[in-house]
């Protein structure tokens, strides 16, 4: 029977996001997150699944449907989430900091502490004894500064908002790093659990060729694009034993695909993010990750100059003919958060007062057709994966813009990795389904990652200098009321200019058999398996 849906994302709050633990006391300034219940659907963290269960087994290959294979196994050159490969990185590359969607605290990772000043404008990293890459040099402080700067050279995910606010990393010491900013940054830490803090081998990057030497619990044993990523685990891990001999990372085309395989046991953990997928999984009593991310779910308009999309009239138009409970009872039988709220009522980030445009099929005409009258010709491509579920979302949302007068043309991915290409990388869309994932943790980078104008992850090309402006105050707050005032007044120019029309909140539900332990989740729904072993 099928969990009830009611007000399912209410433990999404529980999350006590907004506290900044890196060593072994609180950060100052550390604030407890608002606790809204547990809600057994959506409830964040690892649900239904005992990973404590049972003495650890040595051997066997573990089996992952992900949800996309990352564009590179550099992570420089891709966006290392959950949802884009970032799990198969993180077991190469390991992460310096480590989140912890439970107590909404950061711990020191492969670092062994990470502590701020009284202003949070320096923040000094200290390095575990001992740790070596797979290539048997050590991970000291010159190796990860290389990285990190290298990271940064490469425009790596996330590099505009660390570039603008770091003046410079200093080495005391080979254990230790020094991060001097321009700016008080108190979430600091993301920056260090994600790409910037997967940690590359100096030899990964001394040919002219990329090599993935990292310092993870596994290294890469066979790669065939399109078809399976092996890694294998190695010796000298930093956590001592790998119980694994194998990860292996496979793509199948669409949800159902990738529950069937669950089913019929040819995957040990299958990432889904289909509403409706989700609730099935949990129905059939599959445990696993849940992760709940604002702008999960969204149509993005290509603002750039010679789109449809530069004529703010026509994205206002869009917003104004769009129904986001349409396209989820059409595609996913009601299942899931639709909505246009940038953050929904259920958020802790929610403002009160700021409402999103609601459906206005008379007001989107007009604006279309004093578009029309200034010379076009109302037509406009749609971007979407090629799933069944994409198709009837597709569907759905053309003939809510065919309805005031659009001329939609559909234009469906082979692959989730050519459209997060198409979108990210090309910009060879002009209207396109895909996920900004904001978590409730810290807002701000990936705000600031598909707001900012100079940001290298900006997907339409919007450029606004009164948002870049209160991205900056965004990071700057202190508390949990100044940064709700600052996203106040970030969703009153989004809905002023329309970058992309929010369609719902998204979960993201890493489901694995019953015989799966030791799993670690982080941020941006990543999975660490440096611990993970399969039952019997």
């Amino acid at each position: 029977m099928r969990l009830p849906r009611s007000g399912r994302w209410r433990a999404a709050l529980a999350l006590a996001a907004s506290a900044m633990v890196v060593s072994a006391c609180a950060t100052p300034g550390a604030e407890p997150e608002q606790d809204a219940g547990q809600d057994p659907q959506y409830q964040v963290g690892i649900i239904g699944a005992d990973q404590q269960q049972g003495q650890p087994v040595d051997g066997g290959t573990l089996t992952i449907a992900a949800y996309s294979e990352a564009r590179s196994l550099d992570p420089a050159k891709t966006i290392p989430t959950g949802s884009s490969g970032g799990t198969a990185l993180a077991a190469v590359y390991d992460v310096l900091m480590r989140y912890d969607p439970e107590s909404g605290t950061y711990e020191p990772w492969l670092a062994e502490s990470l502590e701020s000043n009284a202003d949070d404008t320096t923040w000094t990293l200290t390095l575990r004894e001992g740790v070596r890459f797979s290539d048997g040099t050590p991970l000291d402080a010159k190796a990860v500064v290389g990285s990190i700067q290298r990271y940064m050279q490469k425009n790596g995910f996330g590099t505009k908002l660390l570039d603008a606010s770091l003046e410079r990393m200093r080495t005391p010491d080979p254990r230790t790093v020094l991060f001097e900013l321009t700016r008080p940054w108190a979430k600091f830490p993301n920056v260090l659990g994600a790409g910037a803090g997967m940690i590359v081998a100096p030899a990964a990057y001394a040919g002219e060729q990329f090599t993935p030497i990292g310092a993870g619990p596994f290294q890469l044993e066979r790669y065939a694009p399109g078809e399976e990523l092996v890694l294998a685990a190695r010796a000298g891990y930093w956590q001592d034993t790998v119980h694994l001999d194998r990860l292996r990372f496979v793509w199948y085309q669409g949800p159902d695909a990738k529950l069937g395989a669950l089913r019929s046991g040819s995957v040990d953990m299958a990432y889904l993010r289909d509403p409706k997928a989700v609730d099935d999984a949990r129905a059939e009593g599959y445990g696993g990750y849940m992760a709940v991310n604002s702008l999960g779910n969204q149509i993005t308009i290509n603002n750039r100059e010679g789109t449809p999309g530069a004529d703010p009239r026509v994205r206002k138009a869009i917003a104004l003919a769009l129904r986001p409970e349409l396209n989820y009872r059409r595609a996913y039988d009601g299942a899931g958060l639709p909505g246009k709220d940038i953050f929904q009522p259920a958020s802790r980030w929610h403002v009160s007062g700021v409402t999103p445009p609601p459906t206005d099929t008379a007001r989107a005409r007009k604006l279309l057709e004093q578009a029309k009258a200034d010379g076009y010709d109302g037509t406009i491509s749609y971007l979407d994966s090629n799933d069944p579920a994409s198709r009837a979302e597709a569907l759905a949302a053309k003939a809510a813009l065919e309805k005031v007068g659009f001329t939609v043309r559909l234009d469906f991915a082979r692959s989730i990795a050519e459209q997060i290409k198409r979108i990210y990388v090309d910009h060879d869309y002009e209207l396109a389904k895909n996920a900004t994932s904001v978590p409730e943790a810290d807002p701000l980078s990936r705000l600031y990652s598909f707001l900012h104008s100079e940001s290298n992850t900006n997907p339409s090309g919007y450029a606004n200098p009164r948002m870049d402006e209160l991205l900056v105050q965004l990071q700057a707050a202190d508390s949990v009321e100044k940064r709700k005032a600052v996203l106040a007044d970030i969703e009153r120019l989004w809905w002023q200019d329309v970058p992309s029309v929010p369609l719902g909140a998204a979960a993201q539900f890493m489901a694995w058999q019953d015989t799966v332990r030791g799993v670690v989740p982080t941020q941006y729904a990543m999975l660490l398996f440096g611990k993970a072993w399969v039952g019997k």
